[in-house]
Order: C-alpha cells, then sequence, then structure tokens
C-alpha cells in the first residue's frame, strides 16, 4: 500500500510540472501588419517592439506583379543591392513565409528600386529565454 501512495505522489508530481511549464508556440507576423510589404511604410518601426525568436515565422503579403522577398547580407541591406541575394523567397503568389529558424539577423530587400523607398527590414532572432 506504500508503495501505492508514493507511486501516486510521483504522478501528482509530475503532472503539476506539465502543468507550470510555458507553453511554447511559435508566432507568424505579418510584416507591416495591414499594410504588408509595400513601399512608404518604415519596417524598422514596425519591428522595433517585436521580440523574434527561434521558430517564428515572417510573412510577406504584397503585388506579386512589382515586388519581391530577397534575403540578403547586412552590407547589400544598407546599399540595396540585390544583385547577389542569400536566397529568393518570392513565390510568385505574392504571399511568402519565411521560417525563422536559427537565431541571428536576417535582413529582408525587395529588389527594382523598392528598396530605396523603404521596402527592407532587418530583424534579430534569438533563442526562446
Amino acid at each position: 500500500m506504500e508503495r501505492k501512495g508514493a507511486m501516486v505522489v510521483v504522478v501528482l508530481l509530475c503532472l503539476a510540472v506539465v502543468i507550470e511549464l510555458p507553453e511554447a508556440s511559435a508566432t507568424r507576423y505579418l510584416v507591416g501588419g495591414k499594410m504588408g510589404w509595400t513601399s512608404n511604410v518604415n519596417y524598422t518601426i514596425w519591428a522595433q517592439d517585436k521580440h523574434f525568436y527561434n521558430g517564428d515565422w515572417l510573412f510577406f503579403v504584397y503585388d506579386r506583379n512589382q515586388n519581391d522577398v530577397l534575403e540578403v547580407n547586412q552590407t547589400n541591406y544598407v546599399s540595396c543591392n540585390a544583385e547577389h541575394p542569400l536566397h529568393n523567397w518570392t513565390t510568385g503568389a505574392g504571399r511568402d513565409i519565411v521560417p525563422l529558424n536559427e537565431p541571428r539577423h536576417y535582413y529582408f530587400i525587395s529588389s527594382n528600386g523598392f528598396c530605396y523607398s523603404g521596402m527592407k527590414i532587418a530583424v534579430k532572432v534569438e533563442n526562446m529565454p
């Protein structure tokens, strides 16, 4: 009987630990909010109050006939150079999801001169605290 009581205590302790653990879930960010991925939006201001974590996603919604989503390095981000992107996330549908799957800085721009109109965003991705 004593063993059975000890087993019940162990089970209850395990349940208490599971219940107390915070639920980790990824966040999907609509880049630019209701404005989407377009020119004349300050994406630095849009991103400044957000915390991006490993496992989150960026969701780019834009005019597929004019814009694209290019991941570049920091130098090309600053200069709006789209000639050698690290990755072209453009799918052609104007609705692209970019997984933020490692803690680092990510830099995104739109080509065809739109980067000069503000279509660029830099985010720092961290591991969950």
